[in-house]
């Protein structure tokens, strides 16, 4: 495939540079930006579709970026100048040795695979695309099937929250969804198939501690909103609530805390049982 040279800043580099920081273009454009060895190497691993590879013209590519440059089916091979190609990755010094441009998927619930051991959460109106990232990224690590954010929220696709997930937005499906009742409808069809999943909220005066929740059952985590927590829709829905207990002074954690730490106790109660299993079998 030909190589395009690019030096100034032209029009493909104005709309690539619009993906960092508008919300409205990536959409429109359907596309977003990646770097980092990670996260692109975890987007071509997964299947996302890439747009473009763009790499440092003046930089002879390591064999990693050689590797993607050669092998990435469909992906327009772009050679930026330095400079720009700081820019694009908002670098102040030393330019990304290589950025990709990645199609945005659909916002489709149907991406979430719900199963007898489902877990998932729900991330209500969050403010931050860093703890979106983050969020996904414990999702991701404790064993989490999908993430969905709700309502008027940060976007998924922003670079902080990119850059957050260290690579495992590629790897877990996220879905934005715009209010309760598409949430709900998705919850009920399941259930009606069979898979009955419980709403669990996080909250600070909850029913019980998150030690003593079953969270080997089908589970939806809902997690509130960093600064009033859950909305009184997403409370009214939840089928229980589950609190941190905590000493010391603070009186809450951030939003990424709370549902790391209650991710971990479900992963950790899910291989107990699991454990438990194998050794009854023998």
């Amino acid at each position: 495939m030909p190589v395009l040279r690019i030096s100034s800043r032209n029009a493909r580099f104005q709309q690539w540079q619009s993906l960092l920081t508008n919300r409205n273009k990536r959409q429109r454009a359907h596309e977003f930006l990646v770097q980092g060895v990670r996260p692109i190497s975890l987007a071509v691993e997964y299947g996302w579709p890439i747009h473009a590879l763009i790499h440092d013209a003046d930089r002879k590519p390591s064999e990693w970026a050689a590797n993607l440059l050669r092998t990435v089916p469909g992906a327009e091979r772009i050679a930026m100048a330095p400079d720009l190609m700081a820019e694009l990755g908002e670098k102040n010094e030393a330019a990304p040795e290589l950025i990709a441009v990645v199609e945005l998927p659909a916002d489709d619930l149907a991406r979430i695979p719900v199963s007898h051991d489902f877990l998932g959460v729900l991330f209500d109106r969050p403010t931050s695309p860093g703890n979106i990232g983050s969020i996904i990224r414990s999702a991701d690590a404790f064993g989490a099937h999908g993430v969905l954010v709700s309502g008027h929220a940060a976007d998924v696709y922003d670079t902080k929250s990119v850059r957050a997930s260290t690579g495992s937005l590629f790897a877990l499906p996220a879905v934005r969804v715009p209010s309760p009742r598409e949430v709900m409808d998705w919850v009920t069809a399941e259930r009606a198939a069979g898979h009955p999943i419980v709403l669990v909220g996080t909250d600070e005066h909850g029913d019980c501690d998150v030690f003593d929740f079953d969270f080997t059952q089908p589970t939806l985590l809902l997690v509130g909103n960093e600064t009033v927590g859950l909305s009184n829709a997403w409370r009214e829905l939840c089928d229980y609530t589950v609190a941190i207990p905590m000493s010391g002074s603070a009186s809450s954690l951030n939003a990424a805390n709370a549902a790391t730490a209650v991710l971990y106790e479900a992963s950790r109660q899910r291989l107990a049982a699991k454990r438990a299993a194998r050794t009854e079998r023998t």
